[in-house]
């Protein structure tokens, strides 16, 4: 036990030194022999000596607090006596029948039906079944309730209030108790700590910051000094001062050899030391650092860099292994020095990368460092391993082995598991165990030695890692390295991260977690067995690691589950294990632990006087249930038992006397009744553990006496008893038992207790005696046959008992007569177990022999003819008053008492194999030994007894009621065996007769059940007689099964008519199984069927009315007639429910059963219509519309429709009739007896006395005519679709005709309807008082008002206005259908019927105040609408004012174009220099709007043109069409020279948004059909669309270049341009502003690089794209070379074409093309610096290439590419037979875009899981989120082209020249290095011969250009230049600001030659001068104008945007 500081240096110097030799032993041998002492303590003294030291009890009787009796050794322990006593034997719960299935499988059995025999009396069912129980005892086998407490377990829910002493204490503090032993005993180094620790030490040495351990104690200090100590605490020798090692750095790292004759130390500086521990003086070994900067070649640690772990290999000294803390491991071999030839060190690496390579040209590596590092140790045992010297490092990615012998090799390497738990600490862990000699060889495996095994921990997850030898197979011959093998064997997981490991002995682990606890493991099972704090021990831990790796917690990626949340301390240093000890460095002491033994533990339970808790654990450690192999026992049971037992009774036999000793009582106070039970438990069940139950009895069971608590000892032992496991107690234990259970009246108890019990140790006279006094027949049963081996002899006493007492006896006991009787029927159970070979009571299985015999001799008891005798023994029977001289009087008896009981015992036993005979076996091997009885009981059989039955029950002995039973149980049990029980006919047919004559009812069942066995075995010779019994009897289900056997079909179904309602639902089954299809009934059969059916209908309707209108409809449909008519008109609802299921198709049967509806009976339909108006309103019309035509007569179900009040109903049929008028008749006639109702009770409202019902039934009549107009109206509209009239012709009608005769029929309609509902609502508002009084407040009930509590008539009002308004707004929408094909516009005219309406109302008005007032009733209902649509309309007015204004702010403001010059023909269109016509066009204009006027006014009827429907005009066209005929007159000019003479005007222009002018005519003749260049480009696509709408249908709003500039979206910096998307703002309209810019060059075949820095990060909704596509797509092409959407981590490159064009497998057509993947994108491409892209596009193939940022090839820059020298490309997509590639891909314009959504990215967004999470969808996202493409832009450093065929010829579609344009940087820099004078050279013969380069616009001014070389070169510049021109250039192109001086070499073409080929294009800001040759300024500045800019032929990276 650890001590305190000051108490400590009391004691002796050091309590270590005693186990000197225990620590030189070897560690890897066979742990320390079990039980040793401890290293701290002496040997545990015997336990019987603790007596002296603990307190006694008092001698008198003390009571608890609750009054419970305490422990007396006068007195002894009072026991309550209201224990509750379960039933004995006598109490009848013997036999209780229950259902579980004997040992045969049968099923359960039944009791008897007499009534003198309760406890199991009468079945509460209907039927008795009395063959299908089974007889049970009372007394299980294994009872799952005993009193029996349970037992205590220490080691796991045991607290120390179990235990006897603990339990004295005061309760408050039992829970606060812990062990009270150390997991480890810890031990202060205390000499050791005051030197090393002490101020002086700190102050000389340095602070101790590492530890090893090995014969001496190592410590490595602040100040590189290494101080050594032996096990006295003796500092041996101070290393390092006076030598370089000092001046190295503080000792990081320590290790002694496995010789322990060298130690050596690892410094922080990177040098490492070895010494001599015989020479301390100087180092055996230095190995220094390497500069690799001077040896680029050596090997070893770099300067400053910590050496954090260091080890020897092997034996040698000279063999060293390190690391360091920057991941770097190498292996150190010094050579033997010679004299003065020093020893040299070879130095190799094994893991880990210099850090000198140049950071730009190798891709970042992740930090690493080596966490935990550990060499292999020997053992004594020898293993393949040993000569490989492997090393184990453990890094924050991977476990790695490494063999250092002969070679740096790797073995073994492992990632980092999974079950790490995600953003843990960062904490690791490793230790070796080698191969060791085991002393008992593995019996698994058979190895005599251990496996090596390693253990290694990553963060929280520990796993250990076996290693083996794999043998070399024999053919291979050749002796090479041991191949080795390994496997992870088990893995466990902590609550924490684990910092330290160590194994403490071949079996024991123990774990060291990051907050200081200690957990001890056992290897085999890795179960945590005990842990322990040690954050007292202030363990000494250092950060070596978090700098190196800073990088894996800073950089956390939340979302990545592999990175740790913290780098932890390292605790390795300070945390070593030796000789199976723990050694432990902290920040102020040394102090070593050692494991409690077994032994310890014992004693410290013992001492803490816990001796319940120390007796179990004992038990525990011998079962082997505890921890054995981390407590010192050994794993085989043998020795554990042997080292255990002795112990365990030692503590047994002192616990008990003390506790019966008479002490100092005041310690520990008197035990309670319950610590003495927990107490007898441990103790009973440890001697029952050990199998000694001789020291129980002995030994305890005399202690417990000796005290008088025998009483606490029976009571604990009963459950063990029960429960099987004490089965022998000495005799004069079970007397005093016997006594102490008959002394409480536990009778039940103690039979139970006597069933489990060897009878061989019972005194027999003692227990039968009892037994038979008591009534413990249960008992007596079992203790005679398991004594005396008889079975008969107590059937005699038990059948006595039912004749002792004779009924006619007037001192007649009724209670002892029940006692008896009860106490009798047990022998029914009795011989079921007997029979069953069942040992009674128990069930356990009974000898095989032994039961043959026990049968035998039953089967004779009761079959042999005779009674019994005076059985043998000494077992005395009391003479019978029952005649001995009848035959089978056992037999007789027996059926007497209760024949179904014994019959339905009989009906089990029937079942067991003894009855089959072939006893031959027995008789061969005991045939000396048989009695006479037992030869006759083999001999019995069924048939035997079955003929003794029959002829011993036969009347008149026996009533029916006991013969029946037989016949049940002869008629079930023939057809079980017919092979063993042979029956004549007559007496199977009396049989079947005593069947058929039941007695009772409550056996008829049960008889039906039996015919039913019986007659599957036996025929009836007459049928007749058969059937008249079984009609006799009603066995109804017989009787089935006979007719249908006969055939006779009749009367099988007139059976199930018979059986009466009991099986109601047979009789659907039989009639359709007699009726089916193929039943084969012939005719007359089936006539017959139906006569049955006819005269039972009505019953067999009435039993179930769905399932017999089912069956009838499927079957016989001629008989629904008869079964309505069977139901009567009485039972209407039946014949609903029967109708409805044959006619109405709504009904969805979940049965699947639903009949198949033939055409309905007429009759049968009206009928249901009828039922329905009566029953089911609702249904009315909903089954009606399914009708057809000529379904039923209207004249007879509308009478019921009208009663019912279903008008819509009679509306639909009326109609379907042709009767329109009528049934709008009928409507508006219900319209108005409504109307009369809703008067009444207006009227009557005032005197109502109950005003809110008047209010809702007011209210449900308003609803009922809103309900009804609603169908008027439908009526209506319904007729107005479908009737078509020729439209009348008013002016034809006769005078003084009425308008109603010229009226189509649906106006009619209409008017009918409309003037009913105005009736109504005029009828209404008359009777109701002004309105005026109704608005005053209510009281919250509608309808009531709060004064005079009379009705609120406003809802009902404003009820019928919306009635009326919904009436007139029906007609209107029906009136106001649009015309049709034919221009007929409908047949309903709204004023025709409102003029007809109003004809009605005058008419029936006698004056103008009632016409005004139906007026007013119609019209006011618009008035709320009318107010509603004056707001909306002021609304709108105003918000269309204000957009109206802007439009006309706009279009007075109309667009400044962008040039001059039509972008079509190049004409100039305005400005100076344009020509006269504009002016002509002006004035001409003028004079057509000044003709128009005077035109106007002099035509006054002609209405002006400024409404919103088009004027008609029959006016001549006038001069204004005339001039713009004239304008469209004029053609356009296919000569592309331009000439200045020629002026005639082209028509109108037409100018874009984005600012680019066209003549009409131009744009007209550019828009040809698939010609989309110009229009397209300029924002016009086909039909109209407009170019601003993306493509792909994306959610972005694409810029122009000002807007983009502005902004901020386009930059030009540091000779890159930035292009961006707007990250700032919630986007609005189109969607995102972003930039779309498409090169005006196109090309056919070439090389396309582009360099990048920075491409659009990843982003959800994102789709940014760099591709190349022709003009019609798809049909020439689509190259994506760089594409993606939302967060995919690659690059998809794509081609699309049209149909005919497979590429990589696939079809390239359409949308979804044939993709590759390849090539860093997004957030990966960003994150290494950028990268180019390279797409070579050829006839044969087109290739992608992907480099790295400083990977790239040196030429992709340069003016000569070589793709061929390349690398392979990431994606080649190649041509051939399945794709020619040159019709597939033409004319292709290079794009850059960011779009987003769309057509990818928005229909990926539902299957993307993370992006879907944060938006319902992509455009909400991209809109609401600006902040997320912070990261959208593109960075370009460089675009280049390189083509093979030139430009394309479609180049005039390219905008107009823009010097301000060109200025503002146009073209992509390639690079920031200086331009040459030649910028463009020739290329090599393998490459294209032309391209297109680009240079800065920021750089030095080129003086002079010369183009010698047939390319096409472009020059942009804000210096002079100076052209030279060759006599045959390609072509030159200069865009520049500043003056140009073109030189033509002798004999170049003119300036005007050049100009009209285009070999030269210049654009200046200054002057462009020409050599003296020539002097036509004037043509070259038109020549010069003439040509299109630099954009036209470069992609379109910064130039003009639609």
């Amino acid at each position: 036990m650890s001590t305190a500081p000051d108490e400590a240096d009391t004691g002796p110097e050091l309590s270590i030194s005693d186990t000197d030799k225990e620590l030189e032993d070897d560690d890897h041998d066979e742990e320390q022999e079990s039980g040793q002492k401890s290293p701290q303590k002496g040997a545990a003294a015997p336990l019987e000596t603790q007596e002296e030291t603990l307190s006694a009890f008092n001698s008198d009787i003390e009571r608890d607090t609750d009054g419970q009796p305490r422990y007396s050794k006068k007195h002894g322990y009072q026991l309550n006596q209201d224990i509750a006593e379960r039933p004995s034997s006598a109490d009848g719960s013997f036999s209780i029948p229950d259902d579980t299935p004997s040992l045969q499988g049968s099923v359960t059995s039944s009791t008897s039906r007499q009534a003198h025999l309760s406890p199991y009396g009468r079945s509460p069912t209907p039927s008795l079944r009395p063959f299908d129980r089974r007889f049970q005892a009372r007394i299980a086998s294994s009872p799952s309730s005993s009193p029996r407490a349970a037992s205590p377990a220490f080691l796991h829910s045991h607290s120390r209030q179990a235990s006897v002493n603990s339990l004295f204490l005061p309760k408050a503090d039992v829970d606060e108790q812990q062990t009270p032993w150390e997991v480890v005993q810890w031990t202060r180094l205390r000499k050791i700590s005051g030197q090393a620790f002490s101020e002086l030490g700190k102050r000389n040495f340095g602070r101790p910051i590492c530890i090893t351990i090995s014969t001496s104690i190592a410590l490595g200090t602040s100040k590189g000094i290494i101080l050594i100590f032996d096990y006295n605490q003796n500092l041996k020798a101070i290393i390092g001062p006076g030598s370089k090692a000092v001046e190295s750095g503080a000792v990081t790292s320590i290790s002694i050899s496995a010789d322990h004759s060298t130690v050596a130390g690892g410094h922080a500086s990177g040098h490492i030391f070895t010494w001599e521990l015989a020479k301390p003086a100087k180092p055996f070994l230095h190995i220094p650092t390497v500069d690799r900067r001077r040896t680029p070649d050596a090997d070893g640690h770099a300067a400053d860099v910590a050496i954090v772990h260091l080890g020897f290999l092997g034996m040698r000294h000279t063999a060293l292994v390190s690391a360091d803390d920057k991941g770097m491991a190498f292996s150190h071999l010094a050579t033997r020095g010679m004299g003065s030839v020093a020893r040299t060190v070879k130095t190799t690496r094994v893991l880990g990368r210099y850090p000198e390579a140049t950071p730009s040209l190798v891709r970042q590596r992740k930090p690493s460092s080596v966490l935990a590092f550990s060499p292999l140790p020997l053992g004594n045992a020898d293993h393949a391993s040993d000569a490989m010297g492997l090393v184990a490092l453990l890094t924050p990615y991977l476990l790695v082995i490494v063999s250092t012998t002969p070679i740096a090799q790797t073995q073994y390497k492992t990632p980092r598991p999974k079950e790490v738990a995600a953003h843990s600490a960062m904490t690791a862990a490793l230790a070796w165990f080698p191969s060791v000699k085991l002393k008992v060889s593995n019996q698994a495996t058979l190895e005599t030695s251990s496996r090596v095994k390693l253990v290694y921990c990553w963060s929280n997850v520990l796993t250990v890692l076996e290693v083996t030898e794999v043998e070399p197979s024999a053919a291979s011959g050749v002796e090479g390295p041991p191949n080795l093998q390994f496997r992870s064997r088990s893995r466990w997981k902590s609550q924490e991260g684990i910092v330290a490991v160590q194994w403490l002995g071949r079996s024991v682990l123990a774990v060291l977690t990051i907050t200081q606890q200690l957990v001890i493991l056992e290897d085999s099972s890795l179960r945590e067995t005990n842990s322990s704090d040690l954050i007292q021990k202030h363990i000494y831990h250092v950060d070596l690691f978090s700098q190196q790796l800073n990088m894996l917690v800073e950089q956390l990626d939340e979302e990545d589950a592999s990175m740790h949340g913290v780098v932890a301390d390292a605790f390795y240093m300070s945390f070593k294990a030796y000789k199976g000890r723990l050694f432990l460095l902290g920040f102020n002491e040394v102090s070593f632990g050692t494991l409690s033994n077994w032994a310890d533990r014992l004693l410290a339970l013992v001492q803490d006087g816990n001796h319940v808790g120390a007796i179990e654990l004992a038990t525990a450690y011998y079962t082997g249930e505890a921890d054995k192999v981390s407590v010192g026992l050994p794993d085989d049971d043998a020795s554990r038992h042997q080292m255990v037992q002795d112990k365990l009774l030692e503590m047994i036999s002192a616990s008990l006397r003390f506790t019966f000793t008479q002490h100092d009582k005041t310690k520990y106070g008197t035990p309670s009744l319950a610590q003495l039970r927990e107490l007898a438990s441990v103790c009973i069940s440890a001697c029952i553990n050990i199998k000694d139950t001789d020291y129980l009895f002995d030994e305890v069971y005399t202690l417990f006496s000796e005290c008088n608590a025998q009483d606490i000892f029976f009571d604990t032992l009963e459950s063990f008893i029960v429960e099987d496991d004490v089965r022998t107690i000495p005799p004069i234990v079970i007397k005093d038992m016997v006594q102490h259970y008959t002394k409480n009246m536990l009778k039940a108890r103690l039979e139970e207790l006597l069933c489990h019990l060897d009878p061989t140790s019972m005194d027999l006279d003692q227990i039968t005696g009892l037994c038979k006094r008591d009534h413990l027949f249960d008992a007596l049963l079992y203790v005679w046959n398991e004594a005396m081996n008889d079975y008969t002899t107590v059937l005699d006493d038990l059948l006595r008992l039912t004749t002792r007492q004779i009924p006619l006896e007037t001192d007649v006991n009724p209670l002892a007569r029940a006692q008896d009787l009860s106490s009798a029927a047990k022998v029914f159970p009795y011989l079921s177990y007997i029979l069953t070979s069942r040992i009674y009571p128990t069930g356990n299985h009974l000898d095989e022999d032994k039961a043959t015999l026990a049968k035998a001799d039953i089967y004779h008891y009761f079959f042999s003819g005779r009674s019994s005798g005076t059985p043998n023994g000494d077992y005395m029977v009391h003479p019978s008053k029952e005649p001995i001289n009848r035959s089978f009087a056992n037999l007789r008896r027996v059926l007497d008492f209760d024949a179904s009981s014994f019959l339905s015992m009989l009906n089990e036993a029937f079942e067991d194999s003894f009855l089959n005979g072939a006893h031959d076996h027995i008789i061969k091997s005991t045939s000396t030994q048989l009695t006479e009885t037992q030869k006759f009981g083999l001999s019995v059989n069924r048939q035997r007894i079955v003929s003794i039955l029959l002829e011993v029950m036969a009347p008149p002995r026996y009533e029916p009621e006991d013969i029946v039973y037989l016949n049940m149980f002869i008629a079930r049990n023939l057809p079980k065996f017919p092979q063993f029980i042979v029956l004549p006919g007559h007496m199977l047919h009396r049989v079947l007769a005593g069947l058929c004559e039941y007695p009772a009812d409550d056996v008829a069942e049960d008889c039906q059940l039996s015919v039913e066995y019986l007659l599957s075995v036996y025929q009836s010779p007459d049928v007749q007689d058969l059937i008249r019994l079984l009609s006799k009897a009603a066995f109804f289900r017989v009787l089935r099964s006979v007719y249908r056997s006969e055939k006779d079909y009749p009367k099988l179904v007139q059976t199930c008519f018979d059986e009466g309602p009991a099986n109601k639902e047979t009789v659907f089954s039989c009639v359709a199984d007699c009726l089916r299809a193929t039943a084969e009934l012939n005719e007359k059969q089936v006539n017959d069927v139906r006569n049955v059916m006819k005269a039972n209908a009505s019953q067999f309707v009435r039993r179930n009315v769905r399932e017999a209108a089912v069956t009838v409809e499927k079957y016989i449909p001629d008989l629904h007639e008869t079964m309505l008519q069977a139901l009567g008109e009485n039972f209407d609802d039946q014949q609903l429910e029967y109708l409805h299921t044959i006619l109405d198709p709504s009904d969805h049967r979940t049965d699947g059963n639903r009949p198949s509806i033939q055409t309905p009976n007429r009759n049968f339909v009206e009928l249901y219509v009828r039922l329905l108006c009566e029953h089911n309103p609702q249904h009315v019309n909903e089954y009606i519309e399914g009708l057809k035509a000529g379904d039923l007569r209207l004249e007879e179900v509308l009478p019921a429709l009208e009663t019912g009040g279903v008008i819509d109903a009679a509306i639909i049929l009326m109609a379907r009739e042709g009767k329109v008028r009528e049934a709008m008749s009928r409507l508006t006639q219900h319209l108005h007896t409504l109307k009369a109702a809703l008067l009444g009770l207006l009227d009557a409202a005032a005197e109502s006395p109950d005003p809110v019902n008047t209010a809702e039934a007011v209210h449900d009549l308003a609803a009922s005519i809103q309900k009804f107009t609603r169908i008027g109206i439908w009526f209506c509209q319904s007729q107005t679709k479908s009737v078509q009239h020729a439209k009348p012709n008013l002016r034809q009608a006769k005078r003084g005709k009425a308008k109603d005769d010229v009226m189509a029929v649906n106006e009619l309609l209409w008017l009918d309807l409309i003037d009913a509902i105005v009736q109504v609502a005029k009828s209404v508002a008359e009777t109701l008082p002004p309105l005026a009084q109704s608005d005053e407040h209510d009281d919250g009930i509608i309808g009531v008002k709060l004064e005079d509590n009379h009705l609120d008539t406003t809802r009902a009002v404003a009820d019928l206005r919306a009635v009326v308004q919904e009436a007139f707004t029906a007609l209107l929408s029906a009136t106001s259908v649009p015309r049709g094909k034919d221009g007929h516009q409908g047949d309903v005219s709204f004023l025709r019927v409102l003029q007809a309406f109003l004809s009605r109302a005058s008419a029936s008005s006698p004056s103008l105040s009632n016409l005004r007032s139906v007026l007013s009733t119609i019209f006011s209902a618009y008035s709320y609408e009318e107010r509603l649509l004056e707001l909306a309309n002021r609304l709108l007015d105003k918000d269309l004012f204000v957009h109206v204004a802007e439009a006309d702010t706009l279009r007075r403001r109309g667009w400044r174009p962008l040039g001059q010059v039509c972008e079509g023909c190049g004409k100039r269109v305005w400005g100076p220099g344009s020509g006269g016509f504009i002016w002509d066009a002006w004035q001409r204009r003028n004079e057509e709007d000044s003709t128009k006027m005077q035109h106007e006014d002099n035509q006054p009827n002609v209405i002006p043109r400024n409404g919103k429907g088009k004027a008609i005009q029959e006016e001549a066209t006038g001069s204004h069409d005339v001039a713009r005929a004239r304008n469209q007159k004029s053609g356009y000019h296919e000569d592309n020279e331009m000439d200045d003479e020629d002026d005639e005007e082209s028509g109108q222009l037409i100018i874009f948004s984005c600012r680019h002018i066209f003549h009409r005519i131009c744009l007209a003749q550019m828009r040809e059909p698939g010609d989309p260049t110009e229009s397209r480009r300029h924002g016009v696509a086909e039909g109209g669309e407009d170019i601003d709408d993306d493509p792909t249908h994306g959610f972005v709003n694409y810029v122009d270049q000002a807007t983009a500039q502005s902004n901020g979206m386009l930059d030009t910096k540091d000779g890159a341009v930035t292009l961006r998307v707007d990250s700032t703002k919630i986007a609005s309209g189109r969607g995102r502003d972003s930039l779309r810019l498409t090169s005006k060059a196109n090309y056919n075949h070439g090389l396309v690089v582009l360099d990048l820095a920075h491409m659009p990060g990843n982003a959800c909704g994102m789709w940014p794209a760099f591709w190349t596509t022709g003009p019609s797509w798809p049909s020439n092409g689509e190259i994506d070379i760089i594409e993606g959407v939302n967060l995919q981590p690659y690059n998809q490159m794509t081609m699309h074409t049209s149909g005919g064009c497979s590429l990589v497998g696939s079809s390239c057509k359409g949308n979804e093309g044939c993709a590759a993947k390849g090539g860093a994108f997004g957030d990966g491409f960003n994150h290494n610096k950028g990268g180019t892209y390279a797409m070579e596009w050829t006839s044969d193939a087109i290739k992608i290439w992907f480099f790295s940022k400083g990977q790239e090839p040196k030429d992709i820059l340069g003016e000569s590419p070589d793709p061929t020298k390349w690398s392979n490309p990431i994606s080649q997509f190649q041509g051939g037979s399945n794709c020619d590639i040159d019709s597939h891909f033409k004319d292709q314009n290079i794009v850059f875009d960011t779009t987003f959504c769309g057509d990818w990215a928005g229909k990926d967004w539902p299957k993307d899981n993370v992006c879907s999470t944060k938006a319902s969808s992509c455009e909400d996202y991209v809109k609401n989120n600006p902040h997320a493409f912070s990261e959208a832009y593109w960075t370009i450093n460089a675009l280049k082209v390189y083509s093979t065929d030139g430009l394309s010829s479609n180049d005039s579609s390219s905008s107009p020249p823009n010097p301000d344009a060109a200025k503002s940087s146009n073209a992509i820099p390639s690079s920031t290095q200086q331009p040459t004078s030649s910028v463009a050279t020739s290329l090599s013969q393998q490459q294209p011969t032309s391209s297109v380069a680009i240079l800065p616009s920021a750089q030095q001014p080129l003086q002079t250009v010369t183009t010698s070389a047939p390319v096409i070169t472009s020059y942009i510049d804000g210096g002079p230049i100076t052209v030279e021109v060759d006599p045959a250039p390609m072509m030159t192109q200069i865009v520049t600001g500043a003056p140009v001086t073109v030189t033509l070499e002798p004999g170049s073409p003119s300036p005007q030659e050049h100009l009209q080929k285009g070999s030269i294009l210049i654009e200046a800001g200054g002057s462009v001068s020409w050599s003296e040759n020539f002097s036509s300024s004037g043509r070259r500045r038109r020549g010069v104008r003439r040509r299109r800019h630099l954009a036209e032929h470069l992609p379109k990276i910064a130039g003009q945007y639609p």
